[in-house]
């Protein structure tokens, strides 16, 4: 029998991937972007119980991180009190959900990579929005995995990747900060690790609720390191590439007024999840190849 997935969110990167790259045998995707159904003004019990799915993923949030400081109210909406919303109206039906947190609910100054346990200490609004409402998930007491990932890059919507890409097109030269470091994620990655948990949560696997790293495996790297990363990519397929000039986080906020703080250390350990779900994503410079490969072919 086929299970039915409701997605919350449709034009964003995690849910036009979700879109792109289907169900898995045995679940069918519905999608509710904010035109059909706004989830920072609208309690989503009304359309779950309305639509009757089998199970919830949560693609929608506010992640604008700097606007996020001036429009405080905005970002707890969407990053807060929805997924609390949704959480405590699936729990109440026996609904699986499955929502997106960030590594920006750590501080970065843990030495090593940040495991599930570790305390949360978020140093700006979008990260106290979501850390916030990995809380009110986890207190709805559901069938609930909370996917906490970094550095989210894909051919879909605004990310580093087609970031650099587009500046590289016209200076040959780009300042990017060298002393924040993390593991880059393929949108896709990341779609494919929510479909898989969502599995697991419709099969009872009780292993799988709770809270998870996923992010692309391999190396860290730093923002510089990672821009260097995607010009290689480019420039083997004939594509714009500019030298790195490596910068610190405070040269680069200088002329930034009203910046938000970043995580110096976004590095997140990711073994629970392989654990748990018996699987593992694959090295992020395999997937940024695999993503430059689409961009070339099919940009958007």
């Amino acid at each position: 029998m086929t299970a039915t997935v409701l997605v919350f969110g449709r034009g964003g990167q995690l849910a036009r991937e979700l879109a792109r790259i289907g169900a898995p045998t045995g679940l069918e995707l519905a999608f509710a972007g904010r035109e059909d159904f706004d989830l920072s003004t609208h309690d989503p019990a009304s359309l779950i119980a309305a639509r009757a799915p089998d199970a919830v993923i949560n693609a929608s949030a506010y992640t604008a991180v700097d606007k996020a400081e001036t429009e405080p109210a905005a970002a707890f909406r969407l990053n807060r009190d929805a997924p609390a919303a949704l959480a405590r109206a699936c729990a109440a039906r026996d609904i699986p959900f499955v929502h997106v947190s960030t590594d920006y609910v750590f501080d970065g100054t843990k030495a090593e990579p940040y495991v599930e346990e570790d305390p949360v200490n978020p140093m700006g609004v979008y990260g106290r929005s979501k850390a916030e409402g990995e809380a009110g998930v986890l207190a709805a007491g559901g069938r609930a995995a909370i996917l906490r990932t970094s550095w989210v890059f894909g051919a879909f919507g605004s990310n580093f990747v087609k970031t650099m890409l587009g500046l590289a097109a016209t200076r040959d030269e780009l300042a990017v900060v060298a002393d924040q470091i993390g593991r880059p994620t393929w949108a896709k990655d990341l779609a494919d690790g929510a479909l898989r948990a969502t599995t697991a949560l419709l099969d009872r696997d009780a292993g799988a609720e709770g809270l998870f790293h996923l992010t692309g495996s391999g190396e860290a790297v730093s923002w510089a390191d990672f821009a260097e990363a995607i010009f290689e990519e480019s420039a083997r397929r004939g594509g714009p590439s500019a030298a790195v000039r490596r910068i610190t986080t405070a040269q680069f906020a200088a002329d930034r007024p009203g910046m938000a703080p970043r995580p110096a250390n976004s590095r997140l350990d990711c073994s629970k999840l392989v654990g748990a779900l018996n699987w593992a994503t694959p090295d992020w410079r395999e997937s940024l190849a695999a993503c430059c490969s689409e961009l070339e072919t099919n940009p958007t």
